[in-house]
């Protein structure tokens, strides 16, 4: 019968570092699920909607590596082991995300940003902090955060060209994703944020998305 494996400190330490590189270094993160845009046909973009498309994807690419930034620190200072598992286990599902953009980015004809280990290092100690606290404080952190995510998502629905299937696809089930991460963290005993809180949050999200459009 399997036992759940008991890590020290630095075993740990090791852990995070290594899922660091994995996020950080190009094509490092394997995803456990192919592209929902292997399916879908190609398409011929003008170079500006090319371009503009990039930008979106760079952005979600860096939505990510803070995802999973965010979920490492938390995993690494959660006090209860079935939040940490669930921590670690959101974090698996997010790498699928953040192949899946930086396959499309790549495909564009782009790179993703410059500002990805700035954004992983915050991240990461807000998760961390945030864990500190209490696990419900980092449940609902986790909750809000993917709420967030889930208005940029649409939004770039609503951006993307009629004709970028590929896109489109790989959004849609990013979005379908973390809506479930959400609903999870809540349904765990996560603190439900106030608007305040959420609106500083926004504010925060609109820095990363403003500079990571292009760089």
């Amino acid at each position: 019968m399997a036992t759940e494996r008991h890590y020290s400190p630095v075993d740990r330490l090791l852990l995070q570092a290594d899922s660091a590189l994995r996020t950080l270094l190009p094509f490092s993160g394997q995803p456990s699920r192919p592209s929902p845009a292997i399916v879908q046909p190609d398409s011929e973009l003008p170079p500006t909607e090319t371009r503009h498309i990039a930008g979106l994807m760079r952005i979600n690419h860096t939505g990510e590596v803070c995802a999973q930034a965010l979920y490492q620190g938390q995993a690494l200072t959660a006090k209860l082991p079935g939040v940490r598992s669930a921590m670690e286990h959101a974090a698996t599902e997010e790498v699928d995300h953040l192949a899946w953009c930086e396959q499309r980015i790549h495909q564009l004809g782009s790179h993703t940003s410059v500002l990805n280990p700035l954004f992983y290092s915050m991240s990461f100690g807000i998760g961390a902090v945030a864990g500190l606290i209490s696990d419900k404080v980092s449940l609902g952190f986790v909750a809000a955060t993917e709420d967030q995510v889930c208005k940029h998502l649409n939004k770039h629905l609503d951006e993307l060209p009629t004709e970028d299937h590929k896109s489109r696809a790989i959004l849609e089930a990013m979005r379908e994703d973390e809506e479930h991460h959400a609903a999870g963290a809540l349904e765990a005993g996560g603190y439900r944020f106030p608007a305040p809180v959420k609106f500083g949050m926004s504010l925060l999200s609109r820095i990363m998305t403003k500079s990571t459009y292009r760089i």
